[in-house]
């Protein structure tokens, strides 16, 4: 008697399914940049209660990194602009020195190691944070009181973010062109009429628009990205959030790279 024919199995999503939880990551990191941003646009998420978070989020975030950064700066700073420095000198290209520091430090580097450093030290913990407080019953809690627990909890951390990764910026970039013109001429005064001139000319109105565009691109990278892994359904490890927040400077460097220089 022969044995009946097995049916074969029922096909599976599982091909499919890293397919699937990419798109459904980007689809919710997209829902909850946009929601962010709407709230970050009204005036009223900055009175009361909401401004007492924020300020309090902006402190948390900005105090405790800006110092040490401040001399990490300096010191990656000087050994990159003397490497520079002497080599133009070498090479007899001292008029260029000023432009490869300028392009290859404040342009290139500074937004996206100030950008890390946020990451690294600010951001990296609010996701897990945030899971805890959707555990605990807060995000419930503000809902049913007529409040959007994204507005209350999420945008504080993202705008305290974007704050200190623009103040990072902002102080290593002051202290990059302040190095570069005590490597290029010393003490003197003498020379600052012409390398305020040299700087101005790099700095014209298309790059100046593409490195505010990029370094605030920068910034809301490592400020949503790891608070957007905590909607969604299965929980999301530091290295994965490392690796998309990564992936998102990455576009933002390329289309920066695109916009200076194609």
């Amino acid at each position: 008697m022969t044995a009946p024919h097995a049916e074969p199995p029922a096909p599976t999503l599982k091909p499919w399914r890293g397919w699937l939880d990419a798109w459904a990551h980007w689809g919710t990191l997209v829902l909850v940049t946009g929601r962010l941003l709407a709230w970050a646009c009204l005036p009223s998420s900055y009175r009361g209660r909401y401004w007492s978070a924020l300020a309090e989020q902006l402190v948390a975030a900005s105090l405790p990194t800006v110092g040490w950064y401040a001399v990490l700066s300096a010191l990656f700073g000087q050994m990159l602009i003397r490497i520079v420095v002497v080599t133009a000198l070498s090479y007899g290209l001292t008029p260029y020195a000023v432009e490869m520091v300028v392009r290859v430090l404040v342009l290139e580097l500074i937004p996206l190691t100030a950008a890390l450093f946020v990451l690294l030290r600010v951001t990296l913990g609010h996701g897990q944070a945030l899971r805890q407080l959707r555990a605990s019953g807060a995000f419930d809690a503000a809902m049913r009181a007529g409040e959007d627990p994204l507005r209350l909890y999420v945008l504080p951390r993202m705008l305290g973010a974007v704050f200190a990764t623009l103040l990072l910026v902002l102080v290593s970039a002051a202290l990059a062109l302040v190095l570069a013109y005590l490597n290029l001429y010393g003490l003197t005064p003498w020379a600052l009429a012409g390398y305020t001139r040299a700087v101005g000319q790099i700095f014209d109105p298309a790059v100046t628009l593409v490195f505010v565009l990029k370094t605030l691109g920068c910034a809301l990278a490592v400020a949503v990205v790891p608070q957007a892994g905590a909607f969604e359904r299965t929980p999301v490890g530091e290295v994965r959030v490392l690796v998309r927040t990564a992936a998102v400077l990455l576009v933002v460097e390329l289309l920066s790279l695109i916009g200076n220089y194609y």
